[in-house]
């Protein structure tokens, strides 16, 4: 249930009904609004009366959250959500390009890619320092090290960093040196690194599982959310059909749907969807069209020699192409103009 409160309620009537929710042994999870307050009610076991609060001083109305996810749910807050990272707003109407290596390979390639995607106009810089690899003997990520050339590229550059982390023991290793800790596919419903990265203080970008429903999506957001991290990126990055033309199959339609259920931004991977650099330029165009809030795309400077997916990785003057035909689509739609 959401308690929707007056805009002109006051603290101490806002602490109030907390306390009364409390008192029936909820949980009240407060949620600040563009004009007005509401107070999720988390932890009931079925329905909740609705009458003990309406008459509450301050209340306005107590809505049911009909879905099963509630804190991610536009039922329980109906403005788009937008994630701060330094000086970049990734939601509503923003897009927000983030570019960089599948893995961290060295100081010089990290540093060389970082500077070719921030003059094309991406604002977060990604990459890998763990790697989950399907084969045990591929290349595994540099780990800690890696983790400290992404410091050094955001010092050097200024763009906050994204990169995976794979484990719960990992998790504050991760948090230390990453301004948006990834959530991969493999991990989509790994609960305990769920639970973990709702305790963390940093954004979570969380990537939709390779074979998981958008509602499967959206309760591993909620488990984030429930344990108090409300900064939360979903990221569509293809799931597994039977075709063979590409890694995976790009579900743009997610992009609508989870824009239509949930308040939380939604960014799109074109590179794993595809598989193929030279479907990465057109699924990022469709994933803008449709109304993507951002993008994250791999990019390498010399992909034939990449230690990890180099063929799914742009080389810096495709990434450049891509990125003006992306803002050039975004202009027009922001504008109303057809595309």
């Amino acid at each position: 249930m959401l308690i929707v409160m007056d805009k002109k309620a006051t603290q101490e009537e806002i602490d109030s009904v907390i306390a009364v929710i409390q008192q029936r042994g909820f949980t009240a999870r407060p949620i600040p609004g563009g004009e007005r307050m509401s107070i999720g009610i988390l932890n009931n076991k079925g329905h909740v009366d609705a009458s003990p609060f309406l008459g509450l001083p301050g209340v306005k109305d107590a809505i049911h959250v009909t879905r099963p996810y509630k804190l991610v749910s536009r039922e329980f807050k109906f403005e788009d959500t937008v994630i701060q990272i330094g000086d970049v707003s990734i939601g509503s109407s923003n897009l927000t390009i983030i570019a960089g290596p599948c893995a961290v390979e060295s100081e010089y390639q990290a540093l060389t890619i970082a500077e070719h995607v921030q003059r094309s106009g991406a604002q977060l810089f990604r990459g890998g320092a763990f790697k989950p690899r399907t084969s045990p003997y591929s290349f595994q990520g540099l780990g800690e090290e890696g983790l400290k050339i992404l410091a050094k590229v955001r010092e050097k550059t200024g763009m906050p960093v994204v990169t995976e982390v794979m484990d719960v023991e990992n998790m504050d290793l991760v948090a230390e040196y990453a301004d948006v800790i990834q959530i991969g596919t493999r991990n989509m419903q790994n609960f305990s690194l769920l639970r973990k990265a709702g305790r963390a203080s940093k954004p979570v970008l969380l990537k939709r599982g390779m074979a998981a429903t958008i509602d499967e999506w959206l309760m591993a957001a909620e488990y984030v959310m429930e344990g108090g991290n409300s900064q939360v990126i979903l990221c569509e990055r293809g799931v597994r059909t039977f075709v063979h033309h590409s890694r995976n199959t790009l579900d743009l339609s997610a992009v609508s749907v989870v824009a239509k259920e949930s308040h939380l931004p939604i960014v799109v991977d074109p590179s794993h969807a595809a598989g193929q650099r030279d479907q990465v330029i057109p699924l990022s165009r469709a994933a803008v069209a449709v109304g993507a809030h951002g993008l994250i795309v791999e990019v390498h400077h010399a992909p034939e020699e990449a230690l990890s997916d180099g063929a799914q990785s742009l080389y810096p003057d495709q990434f450049d192409k891509m990125c003006r035909q992306v803002r050039s689509i975004y202009n027009n739609l922001r504008k109303g103009n057809e595309i």
